[in-house]
């Protein structure tokens, strides 16, 4: 998951902050050692509170996992088991009163117990990536535009989201949910669910809308309707 999230910043061009729970010289896993590097070469940063040389025990990623919550504006939970790492997350970033947002699943997926229970807690119900730029303090929204006017107004051959997107091989949750919708009719967000019912659970329609939006490829209509925009 901390590697798919790295990955996702980096291709949309931004700059990722690693929290490591070992020495900063270890790299875990090993095969992440490129990622480590474009991290870095990107502008981003990787930190660490253990010695060098320090290997990756176990106990070591709960006790950072308060450095990654404290560090953030809000967290975002989508899955999460009822005695995973996530959980220990959201639960540090509320007693560092950091905004808690958690995307709603099938209660018969035991990943989708930690949202579930987050929701029930007080954390934000989220469906699609509006739910959290909406809810942002009004400081950081308009830090977040300034700097991304900034970036478009770099090199003209810079990588827009869409652009970006249509480089990037769909998944397979994306590829379903999209050939469900269509550019000239919209979908309410029950009839998409229902359609797909069988083929892939609530969390993961959410996860891919959410995807999908962010890149451009699907628009959210009044209702939780969607529509394909391109």
């Amino acid at each position: 998951m901390d590697t798919a999230a790295h990955k996702g910043a980096l291709e949309a061009r931004g700059k990722t902050v690693a929290v490591w729970g070992t020495g900063i010289d270890v790299i875990y896993p090993k095969e992440n050692k490129w990622l480590a590097e474009q991290i870095v070469e990107s502008g981003g940063a990787i930190v660490s509170e253990y010695p060098l040389g320090t290997f990756p025990a176990p106990q070591n990623f709960p006790v950072r996992n308060r450095i990654l919550s404290g560090m953030s504006v809000g967290v975002l939970v989508i899955e999460a088991g009822e005695h995973s790492g996530t959980r220990i997350t959201a639960r540090l970033a509320m007693e560092q009163n950091r905004d808690v947002y958690a995307v709603p699943g099938n209660v018969t997926n035991k990943n989708a117990w930690g949202p579930n229970t987050l929701i029930k807690q007080g954390a934000k119900l989220t469906a699609t990536w509006e739910d959290v730029w909406e809810d942002l303090r009004s400081e950081v929204r308009l830090q977040l535009e300034e700097e991304m006017g900034a970036g478009a107004g770099n090199e003209s051959n810079a990588v827009g989201p869409a652009s970006l997107f249509n480089q990037t091989r769909l998944s397979d949750y994306e590829r379903m949910v999209l050939e469900r919708l269509r550019q000239d009719e919209a979908t309410q967000l029950d009839e998409l669910i229902e359609h797909l019912e069988g083929e892939l659970g609530s969390a993961e329609i959410f996860t891919a809308l959410f995807e999908l939006e962010l890149a451009g490829r699907v628009r959210q209509m009044p209702g939780k309707n969607y529509v394909r925009s391109m």
